[in-house]
């Protein structure tokens, strides 16, 4: 695939000062903003309202013993608690109720469901101090989600469960969109990763994935530029590049934050060889030949 070239960028996207909260009118100036580099936070919608109750269902469900399923880390044991949200994993990558969702939640955003192939919902848990835990170190490393196989094409699409805190969320590296980041992506391999079935795909059933699969990371110590943080209301739809370098914060808020993530390719724009410029990632592998498609 041939990537966007860097004349077709809008560069003043490269050093916005903050996160846009309206998109284009059309969809193809939306995937081109994003391919540029743009990051859009956008108000709940009754699709992104809709999926955050269905998820919150969920979370209940698997956290039944507890009032506040935030709060349940500090009454399970490291074990336990990777257990109940592998559980949860499972049930929202797999259940046909949360694929229809990402169907409902593209049509807002203009998208043709007959272009769009998606990976499915993942619920990601950042545990209060989780960076402390040596097997949830993964979590937090910089990366480019682009570095696991993914094309870049990638639209990462991500919705809170509850109104968060900047210093709960994530951060940006805007400078580095365009801007190679010394890394080692060429050790990752996507079909080494999926050897093994989907359940270690996305980790729900395997304590030591962290310690036994190949992550790939950043090399040696790098001066990532600006940081763009945000925070968040419950439902918001945070739409960007899987080219993006960003981090997971580490958190010490007294809670888990509990938010998911999909993401998704546009096939024609894929097929045409558009996405974001491909500065460094050499991993191996195509992720996309195990998207799923919408179904009408």
């Amino acid at each position: 695939m041939s990537d966007l070239n860097m004349s077709d960028l809008n560069m003043s996207d490269l050093n916005m000062s903050d996160i846009r909260e309206e998109t284009p009118r059309s969809n193809k100036k939306l995937r081109e903003a994003l391919y540029g580099g743009a990051l859009f936070l956008l108000a709940p919608t009754d699709a992104s309202l809709r999926l955050v109750e269905a998820a919150g269902v969920q979370v209940r469900d698997v956290f039944k013993e507890f009032d506040d399923p935030r709060q349940a880390q500090h009454e399970l044991d490291d074990g336990q608690f990777f257990r109940r949200v592998g559980e949860l994993r499972r049930r929202l990558f797999t259940q046909e109720n949360f694929h229809r969702a990402i169907g409902e939640l593209v049509r807002e955003k203009g998208f043709d469901p007959a272009q769009v192939a998606f990976d499915p919902i993942r619920i990601r848990a950042i545990a209060h101090e989780g960076h402390k835990n040596e097997a949830a170190a993964p979590v937090y490393y910089a990366h480019r989600d682009t570095w696991y196989g993914h094309p870049q094409s990638l639209i990462t699409w991500w919705i809170p469960l509850d109104d968060l805190e900047e210093e709960e969320t994530f951060v940006f590296y805007p400078e580095r969109f365009a801007r190679a980041v010394p890394n080692d992506s060429e050790i990752f391999d996507y079909r080494d990763w999926v050897r093994d079935g989907p359940e270690l795909r996305i980790g729900w059933q395997d304590e030591d994935a962290s310690k036994e699969e190949t992550y790939p990371g950043v090399i040696g110590e790098v001066e990532p530029g600006r940081e763009v943080g945000f925070r968040c209301q419950s439902g918001q739809s945070l739409l960007f590049s899987g080219a993006h370098f960003h981090r997971t914060r580490e958190q010490e808020s007294g809670r888990t934050r509990f938010s998911m993530d999909f993401r998704i390719v546009h096939l024609g724009d894929e097929e045409a060889g558009l996405g974001a410029p491909n500065v460094d990632n050499r991993s191996r592998g195509l992720a996309l030949v195990d998207y799923e498609r919408i179904d009408d």
